[in-house]
C-alpha cells in the first residue's frame, strides 16, 4: 500500500508497512519470512546485453540495477516511511539527517532563489545555508518561528521555499504549520519541514499540507543510538525531483543500516508512548522547582505555542529544555556533570537519557533569545522516571550550591 489511500491506524502501519510479498518470500514457495532480509550488493548481473539495455532504458526505482540505487532492504524501509505519511508519493534514504536536509533543499533551490528559514532551526541546517547555499547563489532569510500567516509579508518574487522545524529542537517554538502552508500554496512556494521531534506518528506533515518532510531517522526511528540515517518523504509533485537529486549526488544508505532502522521502526509506537509519558512527568516536576525559571515543553499548558501543539499534534516526544533561575556556566556544569542516569552527548531519540547545555542565543539572527539563566536540554529515555527525577533533584542541589 502507498501513503495515499490507506485507512489502517498508525500502529498497524508500523507493524505492517514495507513488507511486500516479493521482499519477504521466495518465488514458488508458500508463506515467507516476517522481515525483509539484508540484501547487500554493488554489482547486479544481467542475463545478456539485451537484458542490460532494457534495464538501463527503464525506471530503476525499486528495481535491481546497481547497488547505489538500493536493494529491497532499503526499499522496504523507504516504503514503510512513505506509508506513515498520508499523501506521500515516496521516500529517499540518506546517510544522515543532515544529508537529508541538504538534499531536500538542493532539490528545490537554484541560484538566484530565496529561502525562508525558521530562526529556531537546527544548527547544522543554518550552517548548510550559510556555507553551501550562500556561495551557490541562494539567499537565506531567517524568520521568527512564531510568525504564522504573517510570513506573507516576507515573501518576494525570488522566494522559492519555506523551511520549518516544529517544534524547534532547542527552544521548542511550535509553528503554525497550516497557516504557513496556506500562504505558500497560494504563492506556489514549496514547504519543507524537519519533523524529527514528532515523527509522522505524532505529526503527519504531508497530511497538514507540507510538500517535503525530513527526518533524522538516527533519532526516534532507529531508537537505539547506533545508526546514522536520514529520510526525505515528498508529495507527488516533488518526489521525482527529490529522487533525481539524491541519485545525482550519489546519496544512499547501507542495507545493514536500513535493516536496523526498519527494526527500530516496528517499535516506534510503544517507545514514543513511554518517552512521552516519562518526559511529561519530569517536565511537570521541573516546572514546580524553585530553581527552574521555565520549562520549554509544548505539551505543558503554560508553554508558549501549546494551543498550536494541542490543535495539530497527537502526542509529544521525550525532548525538551528548561531554563535555570540565574547561575552561570559553572553552576550549570555542576548540575550536569554529576548526573548519574543522564549521559552527556549530542543527538537524542535513543533508549538512554541525555542532558546537554545549550545556548540558543548563538544561533539566532531574526529574533533575540533572552532567558533568566542557562538552558539545559533533556532527552528522556526509557529509564524509570522516578530515578531520573531523583537524579535531577540532586543536580539542582549542586546547581544551588555552585550558584551561591
Amino acid at each position: 500500500m502507498s501513503g495515499k489511500d490507506d485507512d489502517r491506524k498508525p500502529l498497524t502501519k508500523l507493524a505492517q508497512a514495507g513488507r511486500k510479498a516479493e521482499w519477504t518470500g521466495m518465488p514458488g514457495q508458500p508463506g515467507g519470512i516476517v522481515s525483509p532480509p539484508v540484501w547487500r550488493a554493488s554489482t547486479i548481473l544481467y542475463d545478456d546485453v539485451a537484458h542490460l539495455r532494457r534495464a538501463a532504458g527503464s525506471s530503476t526505482h525499486e528495481r535491481l540495477f546497481y547497488g547505489r540505487k538500493g536493494t529491497p532492504t532499503a526499499w522496504s524501509l523507504a516504503d514503510a516511511l512513505t506509508e506513515m505519511e498520508p499523501g506521500a508519493a515516496g521516500t529517499m534514504l540518506f546517510p544522515s539527517g543532515v544529508a537529508a536536509i541538504a538534499c531536500g533543499l538542493m532539490a528545490v533551490l537554484k541560484p538566484g532563489d530565496q529561502l525562508l528559514m525558521t530562526d529556531s532551526a537546527y544548527d547544522p541546517t543554518r550552517n548548510f545555508c550559510e556555507q553551501i547555499l550562500k556561495p551557490f547563489g541562494v539567499e537565506t532569510v531567517y524568520y521568527d518561528p512564531t510568525v504564522g500567516a504573517g510570513i506573507a509579508s516576507l515573501l518576494t518574487e525570488r522566494t522559492r521555499a519555506i523551511f520549518l522545524e516544529s517544534p524547534g529542537s532547542l527552544t521548542f517554538e511550535v509553528q503554525d504549520v497550516p497557516a504557513i502552508v496556506a500562504v505558500a500554496k497560494e504563492k506556489g512556494i514549496v514547504t519543507l519541514i524537519d519533523n524529527t521531534w514528532a515523527t509522522p506518528l505524532f505529526f503527519p506533515a504531508l497530511g497538514h499540507g507540507v510538500d517535503i518532510s525530513i527526518l533524522a531517522c538516527t533519532k526516534y526511528i532507529v531508537g537505539h543510538s547506533d545508526v546514522m540515517i536520514g529520510s526525505v518523504t515528498a508529495s507527488e509533485a516533488w518526489f521525482p525531483k527529490v529522487r533525481q537529486t539524491a541519485y545525482l549526488f550519489g546519496q544512499m544508505t547501507s542495507p545493514d543500516d536500513a535493516w536496523l532502522t526498519s527494526r527500530g521502526l516496528r517499535t516506534l509506537g510503544v517507545r514514543l508512548k513511554q518517552h512521552q509519558e516519562s518526559a511529561l512527568a519530569i517536565a511537570r516536576w521541573l516546572n514546580e522547582q524553585p530553581d527552574v525559571a521555565r520549562v520549554l515543553h509544548p505539551a505543558l499548558p503554560d508553554c508558549p505555542g501549546h494551543e498550536l501543539w494541542a490543535r495539530d499534534f497527537s502526542g509529544s516526544s521525550g525532548l525538551f529544555s528548561f531554563i535555570l533561575k540565574g547561575g552561570d556556566e559553572t553552576a550549570r556544569a555542576a548540575l550536569i556533570d554529576g548526573l548519574a542516569h543522564f549521559g552527556i552527548g549530542y543527538s537524542w531519540g535513543g533508549f538512554e537519557s541525555l542532558a546537554l547545555p545549550v545556548d540558543p542565543a548563538r544561533y539566532r539572527s531574526a529574533t533575540i533569545w533572552e532567558a533568566e539563566g542557562p538552558a539545559v536540554r533533556l532527552h528522556i529515555g526509557l529509564e524509570d522516571p522516578a530515578d531520573l527525577i531523583a537524579d535531577l533533584d540532586a543536580g539542582l542541589a549542586r546547581f544551588r550550591a555552585a550558584r551561591g
